[in-house]
């Protein structure tokens, strides 16, 4: 970035400072952590001499604590692509118009949180449900490490409820899945033969106008692998169709790397029926209320399950990524 032609190639440059960012990311906390600790250090040893700066030492051993765990989550988002966007699905499974319900809390719960990390939340294709809810939903978190955080929340949610929906007072439990891909920039170059593709246009229905509802402006593409992509949000099919090629490429290339990794079936086929069984989070609300993580290793409960719904999520994502990185050491060392 010091080259006096650096700026000749501003595509090439803005590569170069995307790339910087997640360094900085770490390294600045780093700076800021090691010269609060020398500062702590110097001020422990005027306290030795005169007493009447304890409560001084003791704030400042409150504030590098702060940053030596602001430091410690920075650290253990480590992977290739925790600090890309996110591109997160979530689609209801058993539960019927409760499930899609359900689905529409998940993204709500979402928005909230990521607009409190200051991301931005943008809908990339969505199907209302014609009761309540909705049918799916895919939508991008952007900003950096939204995909690091996000990365804990893969899996299969249940809701345990009195339904809304129904005429008695019985408990309904209700599930939803929950995907979330890095979204990849352009350094990695995925090659697509469009003759592996079938590609299917339908109506986008639901809110959007009547543009929308009359021309077939949705497209669907399904990968030869059975993977597939849709897109209903944008006015031109043309768009909506670029939509879906992006999240197709994101979507192989993830099971590419997942493979690669010998993680292909914890990460997709380890969700299997999205139903009992199956989760990694409860919530819970009644006859009590309690939002509770159920992946053995994660011990985190919240027993305000509405404040969880208001987006604080960050309990769980962080034990996630404590409990994350302990399996990666202990799978270094036994390697």
């Amino acid at each position: 970035m010091g080259e006096p032609n650096f700026w000749d190639n501003q595509e090439a440059a803005k590569k170069i400072i995307n790339a910087l960012k997640p360094l900085n990311g770490l390294l600045k906390p780093y700076e800021e952590l090691t010269a609060s600790a020398g500062d702590l250090q110097a001020l422990a040893e005027l306290t030795e001499e005169d007493p009447s700066l304890e409560n001084d030492l003791l704030g400042e051993v409150d504030k590098v604590s702060g940053l030596y765990d602001r430091f410690e989550l920075q650290a253990m988002m480590s992977g290739r692509h925790d600090a890309s966007n996110a591109i997160v699905s979530i689609k209801p499974g058993a539960g019927g118009t409760d499930a899609c319900d359900w689905a529409e809390i998940m993204l709500r719960m979402y928005t909230k949180w990521g607009q409190s990390h200051g991301f931005a939340v943008e809908i990339q294709d969505i199907a209302p449900n014609e009761e309540a809810g909705l049918q799916s939903v895919t939508f991008r978190i952007v900003g950096d490490y939204a995909y690091g955080y996000m990365q804990s929340e893969i899996g299969v949610h249940r809701l345990v409820r009195i339904s809304p929906f129904g005429g008695g007072d019985t408990r309904q439990t209700s599930f939803a899945a929950v995907d979330v891909l890095p979204e990849l920039d352009d350094t990695i170059e995925i090659e697509i033969n469009e003759k592996e593709l079938e590609m299917q246009t339908f109506c986008s229905g639901g809110p959007g106008g009547q543009h929308q509802n009359k021309t077939q402006s949705g497209v669907r593409l399904i990968h030869k692998s059975g993977v597939r992509a849709e897109s209903r949000t944008e006015r031109s099919q043309h768009k909506n169709y670029d939509n879906c090629i992006k999240m197709l490429k994101t979507r192989l290339y993830a099971i590419e790397e997942q493979k690669r990794m010998g993680d292909i079936e914890k990460r997709y086929d380890s969700k299997g029926e999205v139903a009992f069984g199956s989760q990694i989070r409860s919530y819970v609300m009644q006859p009590y209320t309690l939002a509770r993580d159920e992946r053995d290793g994660i011990d985190v409960k919240i027993p305000n399950v509405n404040q969880v719904f208001d987006g604080d999520l960050d309990p769980f994502m962080h034990a996630y990524l404590r409990w994350k990185t302990e399996r990666l050491h202990k799978r270094a060392k036994s390697a």
